[in-house]
């Protein structure tokens, strides 16, 4: 068993530019300028080398595609990839919210009522009997 391979962290940062400019079917030059840009950002050694993971490789082929097949320039590439961080952050929220309905439903505590306030922070408490009233437009 100890022969089989450890699994990959796709964070771990191990490919210097050369290779990873190789792996992305890139130029090393313009990895350093989507560096400077801030669109793929490696980590970097004691002595300042980057190193890039599989994760910054995916990045920079996802760039690629982008740019040569779809015709997005960088500045729509780097709107583009904040969107797609943005979707992620707030998957991962909706992933953590219904696990945590689905934990207090399993615990028998589902008959409470959940309210959110404006920033987003779920509470759960008893059931008050209050009317709101919304406000329509006039028309």
């Amino acid at each position: 068993m100890s022969n089989l391979p450890q699994t990959f962290d796709p964070n771990a940062p191990v490919f210097p530019v050369s290779i990873a400019a190789h792996l992305a079917d890139m130029h090393p030059q313009t990895l350093r300028g989507y560096d400077r840009l801030g669109l793929v950002v490696p980590q970097r050694t004691r002595g300042r080398g980057r190193r890039y993971s599989m994760r910054d490789v995916a990045k920079l082929r996802h760039i690629q595609h982008l740019s040569q097949n779809e015709g997005i320039n960088l500045e729509g590439i780097r709107r583009i990839l904040a969107l797609e961080a943005d979707i992620e952050t707030l998957s991962a929220q909706v992933q953590r919210l219904t696990d945590k309905v689905m934990r207090l439903q399993s615990t028998g505590e589902a008959g409470r009522i959940f309210t959110a306030d404006a920033t987003g922070s779920v509470q759960h408490g008893r059931r008050t009997r209050r009317r709101v009233q919304l406000a329509l437009p006039y028309r």
